[in-house]
């Protein structure tokens, strides 16, 4: 195999272009789902299991993912993933029925969660200086915003042109290509070889997400019953089983996991919104996908645009005051959730997108930065598979949480009851957010103090050995 002998520049643009097609996936698939809908004859927890799928996949997958590409190498990992993906997308196009394309869904989920993490690991070790790398994760930031605006409208565009199942085998050349990109271009990289991959610590993460994702969808369908509270005795056991696994140098990290909070219920509010907005401008509002596509622009393009500001504000006031400004922001539009028509009027959902758009913008780059900062470059690797693993959940849990409480837009009068709740629900959410956007680090200071006290946990010091090497130093001085 030909190693990689590419710039950085080129590695940039590689690893943006992998990443950016993964999380198009997350977004490109929602303009569809009315056509699957229909094609497939789903309802809406199928539809639900669509996006599901491919989140949860990811979410449990990159508990490890990063530790895989530590341990065998990042180019490796990503080239495997890349694979895989590709495979699984030509499995969505051919799904026969919904249970093969949830099962491909899942496949390709698995794909994308060895590619996220690697992308980001591979950028942060072909930038060695610090003002390089920053500026090389704003690019990378910035690109996979774009995946937002890209999905809607390149979904809704194929849609229409070709059938919903276009929208899975475009992947497929795409992947191709970024195949040989990475064969010529990426180099391989060292990682923590000393670290082990806990098949077990997987198998509770994955059942215990799946299992809670499983219970808010059937709770949304059926109400309470015994099959959702059996799922929820699974997460908890399960999830009890995973957490008991995890470093205590992470738990300990109170920054590290403050960012992360911020991130599952960034993805949650935004995702969840997406995927409701969606139903209801088609379905409510008769508008055609690509129409849709265009409609969800506002909500899109702030995000793009401010990318770059939310850059600036953490390099001049640390990640703390982005991730203020963009939580309180949605907080506030999230209350027009209340002005949803049963017509699928437009006019009344805008500030919604607005303020989501905004918010997104403001808080991507710095949950990111804050998180990555909170651990050091030196495990790049484990903080960006911690932090896409709570996006993702964010993203599973979205779908799950916002489509149980809008309900079916078969039912036009109960879905926008359901939406105005969401003003109350989405209000509560992004409440919390704020709050964990206080406790998240901001200062080089404690950035700094909890970097160092992974390297330290990992490598077995101790301040107990202290008093043996001066009591070693004192002999040998007797003895001179």
């Amino acid at each position: 195999m030909r190693r990689g002998v590419g710039s950085p520049a080129l590695v940039l643009v590689v690893m943006c272009a992998g990443m950016f097609l993964v999380l198009l996936d997350v977004t490109v698939v929602n303009v569809a789902l009315p056509s699957i809908r229909g094609s497939l004859g789903v309802g809406i927890a199928g539809a639900q299991w669509v996006v599901d799928g491919y989140a949860l996949a990811i979410a449990g997958l990159l508990l490890v993912s990063g530790m895989l590409g530590d341990g065998f190498g990042h180019r490796r990992v990503v080239l495997a993933g890349m694979v895989l993906f590709g495979v699984a997308s030509l499995g969505c196009a051919l799904a026969p029925g919904l249970g093969v394309l949830v099962a491909s869904r899942a496949v390709q989920g698995a794909g994308a969660a060895l590619l996220l993490p690697g992308s980001m690991a591979v950028i942060a070790g072909v930038y060695p200086d610090s003002a390089a790398r920053a500026r090389a994760l704003g690019v990378w930031s910035a690109v996979s915003s774009l995946a937002l605006p890209a999905g809607p409208l390149l979904g809704g565009a194929l849609v229409e042109w070709g059938g919903w199942r276009l929208v899975f085998a475009l992947n497929v050349p795409v992947v191709l290509a970024a195949v040989v990109g990475v064969r010529m271009l990426v180099p391989d990289l060292p990682g923590d070889r000393g670290r082990r991959v806990r098949i077990g610590v997987l198998a509770s993460a994955v059942s215990g997400l799946t299992a809670v994702v499983f219970a808010v969808i059937e709770a949304g369908q059926s109400g309470v019953d015994v099959l959702v509270l059996a799922a929820l005795v699974v997460a908890v056991i399960a999830l009890w089983v995973a957490g008991r696994r995890i470093p205590r140098a992470l738990l300990g990290n109170r920054p590290f996991l403050a960012a992360n909070s911020v991130a599952l219920l960034m993805n949650l509010g935004m995702n969840g919104t997406l995927f409701v907005l969606t139903l209801y401008l088609q379905n409510l509002g008769g508008n055609s996908p690509a129409r849709t596509g265009l409609l969800l622009l506002p909500m899109s393009v702030p995000l793009v645009l401010l990318a770059p500001v939310a850059g600036w504000m953490v390099a001049r006031f640390g990640p703390r005051v982005p991730m203020l400004c963009g939580a309180v922001i949605v907080a506030a539009g999230s209350g027009f959730w209340g002005l949803a028509s049963p017509d699928g009027g437009y006019a009344e959902v805008a500030p919604v997108l607005v303020a989501c758009g905004v918010g997104a913008g403001l808080l991507t780059t710095s949950v990111v930065a804050a998180a990555v900062g909170a651990l050091g470059p030196q495990r790049s690797g484990l903080a960006s598979g911690v932090n896409n693993t709570m996006r993702q959940t964010g993203t599973a849990l979205g779908v799950a949480v916002f489509g149980a409480v809008a309900g079916s837009p078969s039912a036009p009068a109960d879905f926008t009851a359901g939406l105005h709740q969401l003003a109350v629900v989405g209000v509560l959410l992004w409440l919390v957010a704020i709050t964990f956007s206080v406790l998240a680090g901001n200062s080089a200071q404690s950035t700094q103090r909890a970097t160092d006290r992974v390297p330290a946990a990992r490598c077995g010091r101790s301040r107990r050995r202290r008093p043996v090497l001066r009591a070693g130093r004192r002999a040998r001085s007797r003895r001179g």
